[in-house]
């Protein structure tokens, strides 16, 4: 033990070096310095010589020494009170003094000696032997007195040093501490699970090793343990290719396995289990170690993407065909019309053409709702009637819906208009329709309801009356959780390749872009009601002239043109023609240009004409709206009226009136019978320049 801990203080003090000691001698005889310094000389001392008493107390101030011989006689200062004020200083007072005296031998001298804080006393002349004696004693004591103090401050620097390691180890623990706490934390927050599983076993048993898998499934780790389990809630679809892999994973070493597995709420989730072998002695086999990780939400985002990447790509397919498209069913419409207007007499005939212009308007219909699904056109917000709107919207939802659905539909007697988009909102409840439809699998009945309401409570818009469209299902009704997120863009609880999870994020976009509410009500096993609440129309005079009028103009005479000039801007020749063509049959004076910059010459030397009807998407660098700006700032008199077969986002008319490709000739009468009659722009006007 003795052996042990010497070496153990050895590690811990290594050796010091030789404390080398400085000694004072003081003498005003310099005879007798260099005699002491003959006797003391030792390669080991430090030899400081001092003349004068002053000297002396000049190197006690600046230096520190093992020992200090002093002269007794010396004049100016004596050796006793050299020794008292060396003996007052904090720096000297602990070195020892030893007289060097000739005189004064007697006891009471000595005494005084002593009580000046000599320590012992050499008579001159002075033995080499005895003071070289008593030299050693004080210089060996001085070494053993350094020796000690620099293994305390040595011992104190490894106390320090070992507390410092030590705080710093306590630190370390406990950031590793809270660093595997953490990690604890993020694991068992992770949707992972691990586990290890027997090698070839026909019925796989999982034993997790962590709580995760309670949260991921809902069962516990003790039932997947038991056979059947983990085999009998895997997806049919999945299973073979699944085994499949899991036969090949011995030779292999990993396999990534990705299959749906039913929880015990009867959820299906998506999981990714990476499952590797561990290795036993000999590079044998010995089990399956394994990770599930729960990629529910990863698979839907993924999804989703595709289903954003397919809308995607209907929108440019579908805007990129709907100009040419609309344009070339402007030419069929317009012709038919035209036709139409030229054979009154035959009833038969008539029937075939009316029957041929709704042909080519369900056409338009088609690519307006595609258009409409895929977000590439805005809103056209127009007055929709109820009455004479929803008849026509039933048919297609018993078409759409199938004979096991039972639709009813409520009315409410003299309800207001409201200002929507035809097709959006059209849209919105084919939708709504649908959604109920797939609710009800086994049948059941959907109930339609419009009636007038207050302005609802939360809204606050004072005096602003709404229309109420109620749509109310049999359906299976839905869950709290699902219904909180039934308006999340992407998010459906329908199976993979039956629902975008974009439909009723769409409805709820068109309802606020059309300054409406809307809202839903469901509950497991009592079907569902949504409700949208739209603002209704003010009933206003130039409305009803307007509703008057139109009833006015069901035939081509109905606004007679009386020689005024319209001029024509279409890029499309055969459009232009046609609509030429329905101008001309309205006894107009027609002026045609194939783009904006040959319409401008036209009007200045023209600028007396009745209306501009141009195209919005014209080739050149000026479109139809930046046309109707121009004639705006140079002829404010004149009216204008755009026509579009496909109006990108970007694209706002700016108050213009416009008709969307393909319309009704009795459309464009509609309009002009508006725009030429309006009291601003009267007759007048247009020939004032």
């Amino acid at each position: 033990m003795g052996a042990n801990a010497g070496d153990g203080s050895e590690a811990a003090f290594p050796e010091l070096p030789p404390v080398r000691a400085k000694i004072l001698i003081v003498d005003d005889d310099r005879r007798n310095l260099l005699a002491a310094s003959e006797i003391l000389a030792d390669p080991a001392l430090d030899l400081v010589l001092a003349a004068s008493p002053e000297e002396a107390l000049r190197r006690t101030l600046r230096e520190d020494f093992a020992l200090i011989l002093l002269d007794v006689q010396m004049p100016r200062i004596d050796g006793y009170e050299v020794a008292a004020m060396i003996r007052s200083r904090s720096r000297s007072s602990r070195v020892p003094i030893l007289f060097l005296t000739a005189h004064n031998k007697d006891d009471m001298h000595v005494f005084r000696g002593y009580s000046a804080g000599a320590v012992d006393y050499v008579f001159k002349p002075i033995q080499p032997l005895v003071l070289k004696s008593k030299v050693e004693v004080f210089v060996d004591l001085y070494r053993k007195t350094e020796e000690i103090k620099h293994k305390a401050a040595a011992e104190k620097r490894l106390l320090l040093e070992n507390l410092r390691v030590r705080g710093e180890k306590l630190e370390a623990e406990q950031a590793l501490r809270r660093r595997e706490e953490h990690q604890a934390a993020v694991l068992r927050s992770l949707p992972i699970a691990l586990y290890t599983a027997p090698l070839g076993e026909e019925n796989r048993r999982l034993h997790f090793t962590n709580d995760s898998i309670e949260r991921i499934t809902g069962f516990s780790r003790e039932a997947f343990a038991t056979a059947n389990l983990w085999e009998s809630r895997l997806d049919p679809d999945d299973t073979d290719r699944v085994f499949a892999e899991l036969r090949s994973v011995s030779e292999v070493g990993a396999v990534a396995l990705e299959y749906r597995w039913r929880n015990a709420d009867g959820a299906d989730r998506h999981i990714l289990d990476q499952v590797v072998v561990r290795r036993g002695e000999g590079d044998t086999a010995a089990e399956l170690l394994g990770m599930w990780f729960d990629v529910t939400e990863r698979k839907e985002l993924e999804l989703s993407l595709q289903h954003a990447s397919k809308l995607e790509a209907v929108g440019r397919l579908t805007g990129g065909i709907a100009h040419d498209f609309n344009n070339m069913l402007s030419i069929v419409i317009g012709n038919l019309d035209l036709v139409k207007g030229s054979l009154q007499s035959d009833e038969r005939v008539l029937r075939r053409l009316e029957s041929a212009i709704e042909g080519a308007h369900r056409c338009a219909e088609l690519t307006s709702r595609l258009l409409a699904f895929s977000r590439r056109s805005p809103l056209q917000p127009r007055a929709l009637e109820f009455t004479s709107f929803m008849p026509g919207l039933v048919k297609l939802l018993e078409r759409t819906l199938g004979e096991r659905i039972t639709i009813s539909t409520d009315l409410a007697e003299e309800l207001p208009d409201v200002c929507v988009d035809h097709a959006q909102f059209e849209a919105a409840i084919i939708n709504l329709a649908v959604n109920a439809r797939d609710a009800m699998p086994n049948g059941g009945r959907l109930d339609i309801r419009i009636q007038r309401r207050a302005p609802p409570e939360q809204d606050g818009r004072e005096g602003t009356r709404f229309v109420e469209i109620s749509i109310v299902d049999t359906g299976r009704g839905m869950s709290p959780a699902v219904l909180a997120r039934v308006f999340e863009p992407f998010f459906t609880t329908k199976e993979v390749g039956k629902g975008t999870g974009l439909g009723l994020s769409m409805v709820y976009g068109f309802v606020q872009q059309s300054g409406g509410i809307i809202t839903v009500d469901s509950s497991p096993g009592q079907g569902t009601r949504f409700v949208i609440s739209l603002p209704a129309l003010a009933k206003q005079g130039s409305a009803s002239e307007t509703v008057d009028q139109a009833a006015r103009v069901e035939t081509t005479g109905a606004v007679d043109g009386a020689g005024r000039a319209v001029l024509v801007v279409e890029d499309d020749a055969d459009v232009r023609y046609t609509v030429t063509s329905t101008f001309e049959s309205l006894a107009f004076k027609v002026l045609s240009a194939h783009d904006g910059s040959e319409a401008m010459r036209i009007l200045e030397k023209e600028p007396n004409v009745a209306l501009v009807f141009s195209d919005v998407n014209m080739p050149g660098a000026m479109t139809g709206i930046e046309l109707g700006h121009t004639i705006r700032q140079k002829w404010p008199q004149i009216p204008i009226l755009l026509a579009s077969g496909y109006l990108q986002e970007n694209q706002d008319t700016n108050g213009f009136e416009l008709l969307q490709k393909p319309y009704r000739a009795t459309d464009l009468i509609e309009m002009l019978g508006v725009l030429l009659n309006d009291p601003e722009q009267s007759s007048d006007g247009h020939d004032a320049d």
